[in-house]
């Protein structure tokens, strides 16, 4: 049933993005973000559709991310991508509205809904995502500085393509998208999770046989009931939070978990095999 639910929020956000494209932001040419956007730019200048330009960029993307970064997550973000091109390709281009602001804000908050539930499902619209958790992985730079390229690269060339006006509308639907991502789906990039249980050597080997990532154990005790307990401290991106997720429910349901933002770190963040 997990898996079930999961393939439905896939095909949703899928059917989100491709309407958010297809109705609101392609007809006004106002671009997405990441790949999204830098398919859409390319169908402008050669005789390929939007969905299958997104499906060809993809493809060694995906090769990278099962190799690299996870291949669940890289399997389920695939397919979403596949999914998105089929809905891309069947759903019409049609334009409801001339106003440029009202495809951009409505564009915006309906691909933001897509890739938001897909996100908190585990998954991702692929591209740019699984290429920047690469590069911070292998660099340990923030994700946000090579989203940050990336977007202005599109809003750079869409005022050159079209116009500067357009550029802008391409800026507010970037700012709407990611603050409906905000409201749905965290946007920070690493979060600290301190979990409170009595299971730690269990908890501890499924966190490491799951998600690859070291883990601080520390002493502790309940405050009323006096029980001997542990905090489990760990550091993991976004991405990984559904699964640490599923990992807690499985292990010790009962235990108890604060997930909180983090800021920055310092030192070795991944576990070596």
């Amino acid at each position: 049933m997990e898996i079930v639910k999961k393939l439905i929020v896939i095909i949703l956000g899928a059917l989100l993005l491709a309407i958010g494209l297809n109705i609101f932001l392609i007809p006004a040419n106002v671009f997405a973000s990441g790949f999204t956007g830098v398919a859409q730019l390319i169908a402008t200048l050669i005789p390929l559709s939007t969905g299958i330009l997104l499906l060809l960029l993809n493809i060694p993307v995906a090769i990278l991310g099962w190799l690299k970064i996870g291949k669940a997550f890289t399997l389920y973000s695939f397919l979403n991508v596949v999914l998105t091109t089929i809905f891309l390709e069947i759903i019409p281009v049609i334009e409801i509205s001339s106003d440029l602001l009202l495809n951009a804000v409505f564009g915006g908050v309906i691909l933001a809904l897509g890739a938001g539930i897909t996100l908190k499902w585990g998954a991702s619209s692929g591209g740019l995502d699984i290429i920047a958790l690469f590069l911070s992985r292998k660099s340990d730079r923030p994700v946000g500085i090579y989203f940050f390229g990336l977007n202005a690269l599109i809003v750079i060339t869409s005022g050159l393509l079209f116009d500067w006006e357009r550029a802008l509308y391409t800026l507010v639907s970037l700012y709407v998208s990611s603050r409906v991502i905000d409201a749905i789906y965290t946007r920070h990039v690493k979060l600290t999770a301190f979990i409170i249980t009595k299971n730690a050597d269990k908890l501890k080997k499924t966190i490491h046989d799951r998600i690859t990532r070291g883990i601080t154990r520390i002493p502790a005790k309940g405050g009323y009931s006096q029980e001997e307990k542990e905090i489990v401290m760990i550091v993991i991106t976004r991405y990984e939070l559904y699964e640490l997720k599923k990992v807690i429910q499985e292990v010790d349901p009962s235990a108890f978990t604060n997930i909180v933002e983090t800021a920055g770190i310092f030192g070795l963040f991944r576990k070596e095999n």
